[in-house]
Order: structure tokens, then sequence, then C-alpha cells
């Protein structure tokens, strides 16, 4: 493997030699002060898939890997300088050490993704040279829903393995919605034991008329939740929980009724909903439902160390406030104006309430309606238009537009294309995608702190089906996240494809079962099934 099939591409790979470094079971490894979490990577990851004890070693020996922290380095910044006899890994911090040590995985093929030695006389080398490589963006990330399909503990391990894999930094941890609430809540056991489960699940789109008729749900203790933040942090990736509110919370009505708008809906009677699509079963906007979810927040701090929280704030139909004598007289109460202020009061609430615990609150650009709380973060997910708003406002964003990166979105107009959802997204498409928007200054522009991807699982009924939605594609994305490319238009694609031919054999080694080029295989297939693409390019709003 050579220093022209990676993925991302590094800022700067010249080999500097005909040489190579082999690495064998006598190639010692010398970790020095903070990166621990890189040595220990090294030893489970690639010693184990090439049989090899990596014995530790004195700094400087010969046939040896060094990793070494240098504060001259950005903190995720990294330099792999490789000769005859020894790896050098140097990084700003021990994220950057990590994200050399990603790269060397990379230059030695694709039998080091897997998790045994496959041929015990095979010869492993590094070709020669020196790798200078630093990300774009501080925030790299994917959003993965558990909450419309479960995913068990052991699928979502394997999706931070993935992340790490390809240098993304960030898991946006979908865990609550209509369809399902997902993490144990120590003082609200019904939230589980009630909004984890639903009786049956609509298979394929919402207009579909097919069920799948049994049982669905699962959930995560919060041992299951410590376990995989810290297992996530060992990989330098931070999750970032999001509890919906005060939208998509029919799980949660479901198993506490007082949350809901009881005085124009029977919450006494709701279930979790089988169904996709926008519920119009929302919280009640009062002191008591505050407090629930201040417990429920109190609880998630607990779990998830991570600065930013989401709150979700999305697709809020405000049918019932406006029908709710109880809603309509907090407007009156608070002094908001109308329901799109209510929603706005029920955000900055909780913007204040992180804020004092040292949190940043997060949430998808509908918190813009009605007003953005000071400190937020913004998910412009509907376009750009909602990013752009924020940044000019002096907001930090992380841009995700569906238009260009939901790849629950549909890779191929292809009539086989299992339940197609929206617009065709191919790999080159995500390829050029931009981030930023050249509307914005440079100081508006410094705003923008990362992108992300997001997988929606309506139509995603396990983790096969996740793995054909979200990969190749993921590889594309993940260049986009950690490179400052061309201008769209100009970036060289038939470079990445060909660099692709080189990482399919990763994703195979690591068991993914990516879409292939050449189009769905027969195991990939749901003929019948309805899903809902639309026609034509996506608008770029």
């Amino acid at each position: 493997m050579t220093f022209e099939h990676l993925i991302p591409a590094p800022a700067r790979a010249e080999a500097t030699q005909s040489s190579s470094f082999v690495i064998d079971a006598t190639t010692t490894l010398w970790a020095g002060p903070g990166t621990e979490s890189t040595e220990r990577w090294l030893r489970a990851a690639l010693g184990a898939a090439l049989g090899l004890p990596l014995r530790a070693g004195a700094e400087g020996a010969a046939n040896s890997v060094a990793l070494r922290v240098d504060d001259s380095l950005e903190p995720e910044a990294y330099r792999l300088t490789v000769d005859a006899d020894r790896v050098e890994i140097r990084g700003g911090a021990g994220a950057g050490v990590f994200w050399g040590a990603q790269t060397l995985r990379q230059l030695l093929g694709p039998d080091a993704f897997r998790r045994a030695r496959l041929n015990p006389g095979a010869e492993y080398s590094v070709p020669a040279g020196v790798v200078e490589d630093a990300p774009r963006f501080g925030w790299r990330g994917m959003m993965l829903d558990v909450s419309r399909h479960f995913m068990p503990k052991e699928g979502v391990l394997r999706y931070l393995d993935l992340l790490a894999a390809h240098k993304l930094n960030v898991f946006h941890f979908h865990i609550t919605d209509d369809q399902g609430w997902r993490v144990e809540i120590k003082r609200h056991p019904k939230l589980t034991e009630v909004g984890a489960w639903r009786s049956r699940t609509r298979w394929g789109h919402r207009a579909s008329p097919l069920w799948l008729e049994h049982p669905h749900g699962g959930y995560y203790t919060q041992d299951d939740i410590r376990e995989i933040v810290a297992y996530a942090d060992s990989l330098h990736i931070t999750v970032v929980p999001e509890i919906d509110i005060p939208g998509h919370s029919q799980a949660a009505i479901t198993a506490y009724p007082y949350l809901g708008n009881s005085d124009v809906v029977d919450t006494g009677a709701m279930t979790v909903w089988d169904s996709w699509g926008v519920s119009p079963n929302v919280l009640a906007p009062t002191e008591e439902v505050l407090r629930f979810y201040e417990g429920v927040f109190e609880e998630i701090l607990d779990l998830f160390p991570s600065t930013f929280v989401h709150v979700g704030g999305d697709e809020c139909p405000k049918d019932q406030w406006k029908a709710s004598p109880t809603a309509q007289a907090r407007i009156k109460e608070l002094g908001v104006g109308d329901e799109d202020g209510l929603q706005s009061w029920f955000i900055r609430h909780f913007d204040r309430w992180l804020a004092d615990r040292g949190r940043r609150l997060i949430g998808w650009d509908e918190i813009l309606e009605g007003g953005l709380a000071e400190g937020a973060t913004v998910s412009s997910w509907r376009g750009y238009q909602g990013g752009i708003d924020a940044a000019k406002a002096g907001h930090d964003v992380v841009m995700c537009p569906e238009q260009q990166v939901y790849l629950n979105f549909r890779e191929d107009g292809g009539p086989d294309e299992p339940m197609p959802i929206a617009y065709v997204r191919t790999l080159e498409d995500v390829y050029r995608f931009e981030p930023v928007p050249a509307e914005l200054s440079e100081e508006e522009a410094a705003h923008v702190i990362g992108t992300q991807a997001n997988v929606w699982t309506e139509v995603m009924e396990h983790q096969g089906r996740v793995d054909y939605q979200v990969f190749p594609r993921l590889a594309a994305f993940c260049e986009v996240a950690w490179r400052r490319l061309p201008a769209p238009a100009e970036r060289d694609f038939a470079d990445f494809e060909q660099r692709m031919t080189a990482h399919y054999p990763r994703l195979d080694a690591l068991g993914v079962d990516y879409r292939p080029p050449s189009g769905p295989l027969p195991r990939h297939l749901r003929p019948g099934v309805l899903g809902r693409p639309i026609e034509g390019a996506p608008p770029n709003v």
C-alpha cells in the first residue's frame, strides 16, 4: 500500500526512498507520555490483526514504532515518519498520535483491518516516507438514529470503530424520539419500561401499506452508556447525546401521559408511535414538564461528559398548543407572543440550565424560530440557510444539510434501490459537498465549527441496512470533513475513486456491508416495499 491510497488524503505525503519498514514479531513499541490510548489500540487492533506482540521497547531502538506528543503541532495534527528501521508518530496531543496510527494502519494494507491474522507467513511493510496532516474542522461527525430502529450496544461500538478508521471524532447519538426512548433514566423508569417498545413497525416509507407485525425496541442501560462513552473516548471520539424536546416526544408522553397536552388529547390512550413522519404529540409547556426533563438531563450529564448536549428542537407542530387553554395561558403569562415564542422559551430555558452546569446547548435549526438563545449552537439540517443565519448572528454552526449529507437518501436512481428515499446523493455528490457557504465572510465562516453526516433509520431495520446506506459515502464525507479541498467543481473525483479501489478491501476486512459500485446485491433488495424517491437535483437552500 502506498501514500497514494490514503483516505482521507493527507495534506502532505512524500516517499523518501525505495525501502520499506517491515513490521514483524521482533518489532517493539515505545509510547511516550500522553500516547497511552494509541499504545493500547495498536496492540489490541494491529497486534491482533497481524499476529504481532508489539512488545514494549526502548526509545530510539531499531525495528521499533515510537509514539510521541509534540506540542509544536496542533492537537489533532500528526507527523508520521517511516524509514527502513523505525516508525515514528508525532501528534500535537493524544488525538493527533491516534490519527497518525490510523494512517499507519491503512499503509499496512487490508489485513490490518481484520481481527486475526490470516497468513502467518505474510510479511507486512510500510513504505518509507513522511506524512504530515491536520484536520480542517474540529467537529467531524456522524449522527446515528437508534430510536426508529434500535441498534444493540455491540453495533454501536462497531460504528465507533468505523468512525475512528475514517478520522471522524464526533458521534451524535440520537437516543429519543416518537418511536422509542433508548436510554435508562433511573428516576423515570417507565421511559424504558414503556417508552422503549412499540407493538409493530411500518415497513417502508410512511405511505407504505405494509407492517412488521411484531414488537420492536430496546434500550441502553446506564452502564451500557458509560461503556460506549468510555470506548469512544479511547478512540478520541466525543459522544454527543440528543434528547429531543419539545417535539418528537410521543414515546416519553406514552410512558408519562402528564408530559403531553392532556387538555386537548387523551394522552393516557397514547402508544409509542409505530409509523414515521412528524407526530403532532408534543410536550406541554408546564413547569412540571420542565422539572421532569431537568431530572432527565441531570442523569444525561452524569453519563455523557461532552461539552455539547443536543436538545433536538426540530419539527415541533404547534397545533396542540394552539388548541390548548393551558398553552395559551402560558403564552400570555410568559409574554412570548405566540407558539413560536413558546418553543423559543422552552429551548432558552434549557440553554440557561445547561450553561449553568458548564455545558453548551446545540439543536436543529428550528431553534432559530422565535429567537435563538445566546449561547446555542445550530445543527443546520434543512439546508445551508439556517447555518448562514446563525453564523451571521454570531452563533456556532455544524453544517449537515439534508440535501447534501443525509445518508438515508438513496445513492442511485435505479429501480432496484431498496426503499429509496428522497434525492439521489451519489458518492461523487457527497465528495463535492462544501460545508462552508461562500456568502459567509471570513469572520462568519469561523463559526462553522464542523460538519456531520446524518443517518435516520426509518427504513434501516438492521445493521446491514445501515451499512448499505452509510458506506461507501462516509468515506467521501470523511475527506470533506478532514481536508480543505478545492471548490466543489474542481475536486478530483477520479483520484478519489481510484483511492476507493484500495479502500473497498479495507471495508471488506471490517465486515462492512456497503453498497457496491455496481449496485445492490440480492441481499440488499427490498422488492415491493414502498420508498419515497424525489426526482431531480436537490435545491441549494
